[in-house]
Parts: C-alpha cells; sequence; structure tokens
C-alpha cells in the first residue's frame, strides 16, 4: 500500500531535500554547504531541514547513501545476480572516477567523512564500515568471476585484491583533491594493465645456472 498524507509528504520532501543536497555539495563542496543554504534552497528553516534527519552529520551520511545510489547506475552491467559483469569491470571502474572527478565536493565530503569516521562514535562509521565491506566483496567476486574466465591470472589473491583495489580508489581521490591533473581513471587503467600482465613466473624467476 502507497503512504498517504503527511507520511507520504514527509517521504517526498525527504526525497527532495537529498536531491537538492546531492546537487549543492557536489558543486560547492562540504565545507561551504550550511544547513542553513540547504534548507533555503528547498524552502524550509533549518530546524525544519533537520527534522528530517536528526542532525547535521546524519543528513550528510543521508547524502553520501544517495551519492552512492547515484554511482550504481554507473555500474550498468550488472547480471541478473545484481554483480558486475567479468569483462566489464575495468570500464566500469575507470567510468566511476571520470564521474567522481565531475563532481569534487562530493569527493571532498566522502574523504573528510571517511577518515573522521574512523572512530567509533562518529555518525559515519557504520555507513563506512558496511561500505567497504560490501566494495571489497563485491570486487573479490569480480575479480573470482574474470579467473575463471581467464581473464585474470589464477594465482591473484582475490580478497587482498579487493582491498588493495579500493585503497588505490581512495588514495587516488585524496591525491587528485591536492592536483587535480592528476587523471584517476588513467592510473586506474595503468593498475588494470599490470592486473592483466602478471605473471609469476615473472615475479619469481627460476634461478639459473651456470655453465
Amino acid at each position: 500500500m502507497a503512504p498517504r498524507g503527511s507520511y507520504a509528504k514527509g517521504i517526498a520532501k525527504r526525497e527532495e531535500i537529498l536531491t537538492t543536497a546531492l546537487d549543492i555539495v557536489a558543486r560547492v563542496g562540504y565545507s561551504r554547504a550550511t544547513v542553513r543554504e540547504l534548507a533555503q534552497a528547498v524552502g524550509l528553516s533549518q530546524t525544519g531541514l533537520l527534522h528530517h534527519f536528526g542532525t547535521k552529520e546524519q543528513l550528510f551520511v543521508e547524502i553520501l547513501r544517495r551519492r552512492d545510489e547515484v554511482d550504481q547506475r554507473v555500474f550498468d552491467t550488472l547480471d541478473d545476480s545484481g554483480r558486475v559483469a567479468p569483462t566489464d569491470l575495468q570500464r566500469a571502474l575507470t567510468t566511476l572516477v571520470r564521474h567522481n572527478a565531475e563532481v569534487p565536493g562530493l569527493v571532498q565530503l566522502y574523504s573528510r567523512f571517511s577518515s573522521e569516521a574512523a572512530e567509533p562514535s562518529h555518525p559515519a562509521h557504520a555507513y563506512f564500515r558496511d561500505r567497504y565491506a560490501e566494495a571489497r566483496a563485491s570486487i573479490a567476486t569480480a575479480v573470482q568471476q574474470q579467473q575463471a574466465t581467464g581473464s585474470l591470472p589464477a594465482d591473484l589473491n582475490p580478497d587482498r585484491l579487493g582491498i588493495i583495489m579500493f585503497a588505490l580508489l581512495d588514495g587516488l581521490q585524496a591525491q587528485w583533491m591536492y592536483d587535480s591533473e592528476i587523471d584517476m581513471a588513467d592510473q586506474i587503467g595503468y593498475f588494470w594493465e599490470a592486473l592483466l600482465n602478471y605473471s609469476p613466473e615473472k615475479q619469481h624467476p627460476e634461478p639459473t645456472t651456470s655453465q
């Protein structure tokens, strides 16, 4: 049954707030996106805006969740089970970082909160903990799929690659905020080519014997 009355209006207003806030934060960044500005943009008082979320920090956590929903659409190569098609993982990752480069304010919000939220008491702690776990598992599964098709070497450890890949993504974003000349998508492509060309024999060559 569809929600009615004030409840339905509340849901609609919350959606409007998140959509508007996502756009504003993407343009001006976390540090410049005040609750007052966000409230004015949707015709509410600051108290009225926070009524829908509780606190400013919770509001920005929900903005990050909405960002994830938008980013998920970038991964438009999902198979019937909801997993990224293995042959398209590299394209999906490079497309995602190109998209992120177009919304620097959201990258700033993500990077700032991901650091602060390491404290268990931070409102975003559970969000980042769960997000990292799900992201690592998703990449590990995709790597396993590519190994099954022979696209990636079987020796590679999928779980460790899941950790490394997201460390790379977050690290690139941090460096990019200091130097926008860094091409994040190009660096991801370089890393991926290194994986495709990985050979255990090259890493641990057989010792040669002198004649």
